[in-house]
């Protein structure tokens, strides 16, 4: 008999320190798991979750010069006269403090290439007019090493430029010679909304 009692003993023990341990183990799961809203990439560079930003994304970006995903017209380029395009800027969301334009060439050969930066639009001014800047903004320095527009002007093959305009809630105490990774850092933890616009062109 208690050598019958002591084998169950030994059973029971051995059956609770199993339960146990793979208590413990889910625990420990459970405490390395990353938030889903902390996993999400940051595809806007600026540091802020795009859990942060305003899931309801309304906000749009066009030009009556050329459709979304399609090629730019000379004039905008180095193969014309090189201005900047006219832009318009829909639905802009409630609480916006300023508007701001980063515009990159991703496929240049230094993997990005800045060509226009632009910040402090006041949210009522939604019209970029070609060759002009909104009354009150400020341009910051490209990979031109200057501020201002620099006309796309790729030396091999088709190359997208993103034009990606930003709603914040507040303003950016920025000069003209900041850049993008600047602006970017000025912007982290307030973007409401962002949208973008592409332009293809190949010489």
């Amino acid at each position: 008999m208690d050598k019958s009692k002591n084998e169950i003993f030994r059973i029971t023990s051995f059956l609770l320190a199993a339960v146990f341990i793979h208590a413990g183990c889910q625990l420990i799961e459970q405490k390395n798991v990353t938030p889903p809203q902390q996993q999400e990439s940051n595809e806007s560079g600026t540091g802020q979750t795009s859990s942060t930003i305003n899931q309801i994304n309304k906000m749009r970006l066009t030009t009556p010069s050329f459709e979304n995903n399609g090629t730019m017209p000379r004039d905008f380029t180095c193969d014309g006269r090189g201005v900047n395009p006219p832009l318009k800027i829909s639905e802009v969301p409630a609480g916006t403090k300023s508007l701001a334009l980063i515009v990159d060439d991703p496929d240049a050969s230094s993997g990005d290439w800045v060509h226009w930066l632009l910040w402090n639009i006041s949210p009522g001014n939604t019209d970029i007019i070609e060759d002009s800047i909104p009354l009150g903004a400020t341009q910051g320095t490209t990979s031109y090493g200057k501020p201002g527009w620099g006309s796309p002007c790729p030396p091999n093959g088709t190359h997208r430029y993103f034009f990606k305009i930003y709603a914040l809630d507040t303003e950016i105490s920025l000069n003209s010679k900041a850049k993008k990774s600047d602006l970017l850092e000025a912007m982290n933890g307030h973007i409401l909304e962002r949208t973008e616009l592409v332009g293809l062109y190949k010489r």
